[in-house]
């Protein structure tokens, strides 16, 4: 009896092109309609919208379709300004009005606290802003090379963690939103080409590329990349692992930026900075504001890196305490402090998700709480806040849902929420950063 191969139905939707109604946006910023009584997930659509879409996955749940047309358009659909918006996994948002964008990201912070059992409206105030194009500052770009030996300079495809070569990003401050092309003509003229693992640009006072070494540099590609720094007026530094060094080995100075009242903050090539200049300040800003400052009060500064929030406060207040995980972060702190000439600050070195409450730094009276966590969030050093009995909370976030979770955990020792806003330090993307204020 003769067998006879037939498709499957999941096969046979593979590739097909089909019509979609979007109903709305997922918590990535991903169209979001029905195929097949499944979700469809749609990468470039709105909405409101009917999109001509091609079934590039099927899973038993879900679906995924690759955006070919636009039927019937959003209101508020704009123009990508970037043309690799479809294929570079950087930005998500490009195709929506930037105020449109913001709602969409309130409403996602709204959503989690709702679902973490937070009843009453949540009390919003104005979202911080800056230009929406040109305000990054500081990105690492990948480098791979195809079969052909050619280099891929650029970032990650959407889904896939092959690189995609870039033009030019419309999301990078001038001039290093240019600087792709450069980089790819000086790497056909290196020897070693794949010893380069990754390279980063960081444009602050200056602009300066950090290339990741993974070997000796000849003389010949020495003379190629100081061609490279003299015509794109930078400094390059390597990143030998154990080292970062210069083009002539020489010493290496500090980084820095500038904030309000002539502070300055030094940092090392490795150290975390934030990437919008313009947002960092302003919230900056509205945290002294918030927190309502006076020169009687001790703050403690959680998870306070280089002392972008610790030293400004120091300029308004009796005493500032900073707690940073990593040793030199807080080594930089203190030379930070000194720098700028500020007696009334104090740095230790602390793994806040660990048991810290009987360290010594944590038995002082304290009248304010700044904490500035990374994703993961803050919900074990939280736990041991209760018996520091601080009235005064603010909390700055870069992630809402682990927000949201440790906000339930502020809520049931007694705060409750006096302000929050949103702060847009990726704009075009689906990145969410928040300040909330807690006061008993």
């Amino acid at each position: 009896m003769a067998n006879f191969f037939k498709a499957t139905a999941k096969k046979q939707e593979l590739g097909q092109e089909v019509s979609i109604k979007v109903t709305r946006l997922d918590i990535n910023g991903c169209g979001v309609g029905l195929h097949n009584k499944k979700p469809i997930f749609i990468d470039g659509a709105l909405p409101d919208e009917v999109v001509k879409v091609k079934v590039i996955e099927q899973k038993n749940k879900y679906s995924r379709g690759k955006l070919i047309d636009v039927s019937v358009a959003n209101k508020r659909r704009v123009a990508a300004k970037c043309q690799h918006f479809l294929s570079c996994g950087g930005c998500d948002l490009q195709h929506l009005a930037i105020s449109t964008q913001l709602d969409f990201k309130q409403q996602k912070v709204s959503d989690l606290f709702s679902r973490s059992n937070h009843e009453q409206s949540l009390p919003w105030q104005a979202p911080i802003v800056s230009q929406p194009w040109h305000y990054r500052r500081k990105a690492r770009i990948g480098v791979q090379y195809n079969k052909a030996g050619q280099a891929i300079i650029g970032f990650r495809q959407r889904g896939s963690n092959q690189l995609i070569n870039i033009k030019s990003c419309p999301v990078l401050i001038e001039p290093v939103n240019n600087i792709f092309l450069p980089l790819r003509t000086l790497l056909k003229k290196l020897s070693g080409k794949n010893a380069i693992g990754h390279i980063e640009v960081i444009a602050t006072e200056k602009v300066t590329v950090v290339v990741r070494q993974l070997e000796p540099l000849t003389k010949q590609d020495k003379s190629h990349w100081q061609a490279f720094s003299d015509d794109f007026s930078c400094d390059v530094l390597f990143d030998l692992g154990k080292e970062v060094v210069t083009l002539d080995k020489a010493t290496l100075n500090s980084l820095h930026y500038s904030l309000a009242d002539n502070i300055v903050i030094s940092f090392s090539s490795d150290n975390f900075i934030q990437v919008n200049h313009q947002v960092n300040k302003s919230m900056i800003n509205q945290a002294i504001q918030w927190l309502n400052l006076t020169e009687q009060d001790i703050v403690l500064d959680l998870f306070c890196g280089l002392g972008n929030f610790s030293l400004p406060i120091a300029k308004k207040v009796a005493q500032v305490v900073g707690i940073e995980g990593v040793e030199l972060m807080v080594s930089n702190a203190h030379k930070n402090a000194l720098q700028n000439g500020l007696s009334n600050c104090e740095f230790y070195q602390a793994d806040l998700n660990s048991h810290w409450k009987e360290e010594a730094w944590a038995n002082k009276k304290y009248t304010k709480l700044l904490l500035d966590p990374a994703r993961a969030g803050a919900y074990q050093a939280l736990q041991q806040l209760v018996h520091l009995n601080i009235n005064s909370v603010l909390y700055v976030s870069c992630d809402p849902a682990t927000l949201a979770k440790d906000s339930e955990l502020l809520l049931a020792q007694g705060y409750r929420i006096e302000k929050i806003s949103l702060m847009d330090m990726f704009s075009q993307t689906k990145h969410i950063e928040t300040m909330v204020l807690f006061v008993k």
